[in-house]
Formats: C-alpha cells, structure tokens, sequence
C-alpha cells in the first residue's frame, strides 16, 4: 500500500523532494493553456517533451525558459530512466505530451508507472482532453463511457479489437486519423451495425467541426467530404436488446443436455476433464455435478 499526499510540504526536505508533474497544454487553441500550467513549467527544474519542436513553439509563445529534453516512444528506455534517476536526487520534472493529457496514448504511461514505483510523486496539473471534449459534445449519453484509444490498423486485429468492444454498454470514444476513419467505420457498421455517431476533428482551432448521425451516414458524409485532420469519433454503447441478443448466442447449450454440451467441448479440445471444466463454467455449476450427472448416463 502506498499513500501519496501531493502538497504535504511544510518543511525544507519534503521541497527538496523530486516529483512528476503532468502538464496539460491546449490541444489548438492556446487560450486553453491554465496559469497553473505556466507557473508549473516555469518552475520546473526540466520539462521533458514528446516532440521537443513542438512543445519549444509553445514555451516560446508562454515566455517559458526552461530546459527541455526528449522523451517519446523510441528513447523512452534510456530517457525514462535517466529522467528517475534526477527526480530521486530532488529534481522537479514536468511531462507534456504533444497537446492535450500526457500519459493518455502516449509514452508518458510507463514514467508515470516507474515513478510511482520509486514512490515519487506524481502531480496532475489538468487541461485539455481531446476524448472528453469530444463526449460532451458529441450529443451522446455521457453517463458511463470507454476510452479505447487508437484501433489497430490491420484487418484481422481491428475486427478482434472491435468484437471485444461491441457490448459496452457505455459510449464508446477511439481516434482514428483521416486516411483510416473510413475503414474502421465500414468494420464497425459490419461488427455492431448502424449505431449513433459523431466525427470530431479540430476540436478548439478554427475549423473545429462534429458530424452527428449514423455510422452509415458518417461514412456517406466521408465519400463527399474528404477527411482531414484528427479524428475523435464517439459511437453508442450496445442497447439492452443487443445486449440480451448477445447474452442468448453465448448460451447455445441451454437447449442440449449436459452430456452433448460435453462432447462438444470434448470433441474440439480431446481432453474430457477440460470438457467438463468448460461446461460446468458455462452451466454455472460445479465440475462435480457435471460429472455425476454424466455417470448417471
């Protein structure tokens, strides 16, 4: 059990103590940018960047005149440790990510986790989110939600990774970028059929625009308006009725005896005890019932 109190500072050695701030920066208008976040990247001792070009145009714009360095997918090994081993010697470091939440989608997950494993503080300092922003604006129910990320660009696994999805009964909130949108829209339309949805892309710049309707009609929309820029796309969790009707395909043994149910299993496994084992975990029952009743036969 670890017990993190983040502003229990009152004397000199717990000031000296090395932390992790996580900075929120806008993810397109910069007048999303908090005055904590300032302060917190002015007072920093390092600020430890994603894309260091692209964070320095931002301290640049905030008169902001400390250190940067690089830590992003493919340093994140040498970076990250290096990173540990200046906060254990008291230093304060501050994560950004490209735009928005570090650590959501990105490398700064696996600081965040070696920090807290060294019991170093970890500090959120709140911003733009582009997944929630989307939500609330999308229209759909915001009362239970899933945030699944990026979908994976290979056929076979985005159907997999969309099957295990299919029966969240909250909304469901991925990105995708535009060169993919529609193909991942055409296996959900297939996967889950013609849910509500909304496209958002350039939440907060100039062109922000949410396209609201059908799956099928986003992708009507998409065939008359090429795709740009980011996309966050919110779909509707599975209704109860989908739910039920999934509920009843996972029980096609209620209508057969325990011992068919068996020699199903037995004949795609060869084992008879793992047979029973599934049966019984499928029937709800224990193994020993499953078997007595088959000795009963």
């Amino acid at each position: 059990m670890k017990v993190q109190r983040s502003f229990e500072s009152g004397n000199a050695e717990a000031r000296r103590q090395g932390m992790l701030y996580l900075v929120g920066t806008p993810i397109g208008n910069l007048e999303d940018m908090t005055f904590r976040a300032i302060r917190t990247l002015k007072e920093a001792d390092l600020i430890a960047a994603e894309d260091t070009r692209q964070t320095r145009k931002l301290l640049t714009h905030f008169e902001i005149g400390t250190r940067l360095v690089s830590y992003h997918e493919h340093n994140k090994e040498a970076s990250g440790a290096e990173l540990i081993r200046l906060m254990e010697e008291g230093h304060q470091i501050a994560l950004v990510s490209d735009a928005g939440l570090p650590a959501i989608s990105d490398p700064g997950a696996d600081l965040v986790a070696a920090a807290v494993e060294r019991d170093i503080p970890v500090v959120p300092v709140p911003g733009a989110n582009a997944a929630l922003s989307a939500l609330i604006m999308s229209g759909l129910s915001t009362d239970r939600f899933v945030f699944a990320g990026f979908p994976p660009r290979e056929r076979k696994p985005l159907h997999e990774w969309l099957q295990r999805l299919r029966m969240q009964e909250g909304t469901v909130i991925v990105y995708e970028s535009p060169h993919r949108i529609a193909k991942t829209l055409n296996v959900m339309l297939e996967l889950w059929g013609d849910r509500r949805a909304a496209m958002i892309r350039e939440l907060t710049k100039r062109h922000e625009e949410a396209v609201r309707g059908t799956i099928s009609e986003c992708l009507t929309w998409l065939s008359e308006h090429p795709p740009l820029g980011e996309y966050c796309l919110v779909v509707d969790g599975a209704g109860e009725e989908e739910r039920a009707e999934r509920q009843d395909e996972a029980r096609w043994w209620k209508e057969i005896s325990v011992a068919e149910h068996v020699q199903r299993y037995e004949a795609e496994t060869g084992d008879r005890k793992e047979a029973i084992r599934k049966a019984a975990q499928d029937r709800g029952l224990p193994k020993r019932e499953v078997y007595n009743e088959l000795m009963r036969k």
